[in-house]
């Protein structure tokens, strides 16, 4: 666990939550779901060693790693080719999409994985993000306020080329879901938690604790960098019920929008197999108007219905399927 860094998103100099909206104070944002570096975290100093990652003949220093502007390609025969929208960005405000989604499109429990996502649903995210009708239940996540910035500066050309890329990938099965009482003691280096150096245990309480199986790959941002997502006991169970709709009057049956089991349709994302804690970050912010843009209105309706618990319970089921 050598490397303590950001993947280059910038560490934020407060950890202090600054809400976006004003919710009921039973109803504020889960801090577990949107974890930021503690006040005084740094990144370690490029020493100027060159990383690798398995399976890979590529290598490149933490001031490659932490570069925005261009995407890694630790493996480019696991993905087509790159549009230059995915792999370089355009400084200066434009960074590559493929250094935080990464070229596979799978991204990582701070952001979304677009690998997969209908082009229809994608624009749409776009449009919503540039127009202020989509943003985050914390403002301190400062890592989204650079996306929207970046996203402003898209030409036609480059939304047509980025989400038929994106839309073209396949996301791997890579989350593992424990339920458990406990957790491994963990630390947030920036926009993830990780096991704490000396080990320890903590309880898990009615989080979810998601955290990539191998810190170090996760920081270099191999693709192939599996995670493990830490449940409440009964939430899977939980989750399943209220997905198949167990309690219609609150939560209708998810399949009836996101199509046969949970993978989309033309332009309804899929759910099976992505990151829990994303998925109660969307439903949060669903439930009080972070995302109110073209086709959010049903499902504002179904999560403004659901209490934390349903929503950490759909996510941890969710996370169980494959994609």
């Amino acid at each position: 666990m050598a490397a303590r860094l950001a993947l280059g998103f910038g560490l934020l100099a407060s950890n202090l939550l600054s809400l976006q909206a004003e919710p009921a104070p039973d109803e504020a944002p889960p801090v577990w779901a949107y974890p930021i570096a503690p006040k005084g975290t740094a990144a370690p100093p490029d020493d100027g060693t060159v990383r690798h990652v398995p399976d890979s003949s590529a290598g490149y220093t933490l001031t490659q790693i932490r570069d925005l502007f261009v995407a890694l390609d630790w493996r480019p025969g696991d993905h087509p080719p790159m549009p230059s929208i995915v792999g370089l960005g355009r400084k200066p405000n434009l960074r590559a999409c493929g250094s935080c989604h990464r070229p596979e499109g799978i991204g990582g429990p701070e952001n979304a994985s677009l690998a997969g996502l209908p082009v229809a649903y994608l624009r749409r995210q776009i449009a919503d993000y540039r127009a202020g009708t989509r943003s985050t239940g914390v403002a301190a996540r400062a890592h989204v306020f650079r996306m929207i910035t970046a996203l402003k500066e898209l030409t036609p050309e480059e939304i047509d080329q980025a989400t038929a890329y994106y839309a073209s990938l396949k996301l791997p099965a890579r989350i593992k879901v424990i339920e458990s009482e406990r957790v491994p003691a963990s630390i947030i280096p920036n926009w993830y938690y990780t096991p704490k150096p000396d080990g320890g245990s903590e309880p898990l309480g009615d989080r979810i604790v998601e955290m990539p199986d191998d810190e170090d790959g996760y920081v270099d941002r191999d693709q192939r960098v599996t995670f493990t997502a830490y449940v409440p006991p009964g939430s899977v169970a939980r989750g399943q019920a209220l997905v198949a709709g167990s309690e219609p009057e609150r939560v209708p049956a998810c399949a009836g929008c996101h199509g046969e089991a949970l993978r989309g349709t033309d332009d309804i994302p899929p759910l099976a197999g992505r990151s829990p804690s994303y998925i109660v970050r969307q439903l949060y912010e669903f439930k009080h108007g972070l995302r109110r843009g073209e086709m959010a209105e049903p499902m504002q309706a179904n999560a403004s219905r659901m209490s934390l618990a349903d929503m950490t319970a759909i996510a941890a089921y969710l996370a169980t399927l494959p994609p």
